[in-house]
C-alpha cells in the first residue's frame, strides 16, 4: 500500500500530465489571447491553461485537449492523496512526523486547486478558474519548506532535499512574479513572458515531485514496509 501511494503514484502521474499535454498541445485548435488566428499551440504565445477550453481563442472545438488536459490536472488529487500517506514514513522521529504531517497537508490542499483547473475551463468558468490556477503554487511553498526540513532531518540522501529546495525556491519567486506582473491582457510580450514562464515552473514543479518518488522509497526499503 505504501509502495503504491507514495511511489507509483507519484510517478505515474507527472508523467502523464506531460505526455497528455504535449498531445493537447498537438491537437489544439488554434488561437491565443492576442490572436486568435494564430495556428496551431505555441510554447511562448499560449498558457497552459488554454489546452483546457472546450473552445480555443480561435472560437473552434477543442474538445480532445480539453479533455486530455483537465484529466491530467484533476489527477493531481491522487498526488495529494499520496501525500496523506507519507508521514508515516517519517513516524519514528515525532518531529518529523508532526513536519511531515503539515507539510502533507499544504501539498494536498496545493493538488485539490490543481485538480480545480482542470474542473474549471477558462472558457466556462474564468473567475473560479483563474482563482485556482494562481494560489495552487502557493501551498507548495510551505509544503516544499516543510517536506525540505523533514529530509534533511532524516537519514534519507540529501541530494533529494535539494530537488525539494530547488521546487521552493523556484515556486516561491514564481508566486512573486504573478503577484507584482502586470496581466497578460496588457500586451503580447507579457502574454510571451508569462507564458514561458509558466511553462518552466510547472516543469520543474513535476520533475520535482517525480524525484521526491525516490526519497520516499529510500525511505520504505528502510523501514522494510515493501
Amino acid at each position: 500500500m505504501f509502495y503504491f501511494w507514495t511511489v507509483k503514484v507519484i510517478r505515474f502521474v507527472p508523467i502523464f500530465f506531460v505526455l497528455a499535454s504535449i498531445i493537447a498541445a498537438y491537437f489544439y485548435a488554434g488561437g491565443n489571447i492576442h490572436n486568435p488566428s494564430q495556428v496551431g499551440y505555441s510554447v511562448t504565445h499560449n498558457f497552459l491553461s488554454d489546452l483546457g477550453g472546450f473552445k480555443s481563442h480561435s472560437g473552434k472545438v477543442n474538445i480532445l485537449s480539453a479533455l486530455l488536459f483537465n484529466i491530467s490536472m484533476i489527477m493531481f488529487i491522487l498526488v495529494g492523496v499520496s501525500f496523506l500517506f507519507v508521514p508515516r514514513l517519517f513516524k519514528e522521529n515525532k518531529t518529523n512526523y508532526f513536519l511531515s504531517i503539515l507539510g502533507s497537508i499544504f501539498f494536498f490542499l496545493g493538488t485539490v486547486f490543481f485538480a480545480g483547473v482542470g474542473f474549471t475551463p477558462y472558457d466556462l468558468y474564468l473567475d473560479i478558474h483563474v482563482f485556482f490556477a494562481i494560489n495552487a503554487f502557493r501551498f507548495l511553498i510551505p509544503a516544499s519548506v516543510l517536506y525540505f526540513t523533514v529530509l534533511l532531518r532524516s537519514s534519507i540522501s540529501n541530494k533529494y532535499a535539494l530537488a525539494i529546495i530547488v521546487l521552493f525556491l523556484f515556486t516561491f519567486f514564481y508566486v512573486v512574479y504573478q503577484i507584482i506582473s502586470a496581466s497578460p491582457l496588457e500586451s503580447l510580450e507579457k502574454m510571451v513572458e508569462q507564458a514561458t514562464l509558466q511553462k518552466i515552473i510547472a516543469l520543474i514543479n513535476v520533475v520535482s515531485i517525480f524525484i521526491l518518488s525516490f526519497a520516499f522509497e529510500e525511505q520504505i526499503r528502510k523501514l522494510k514496509l515493501d
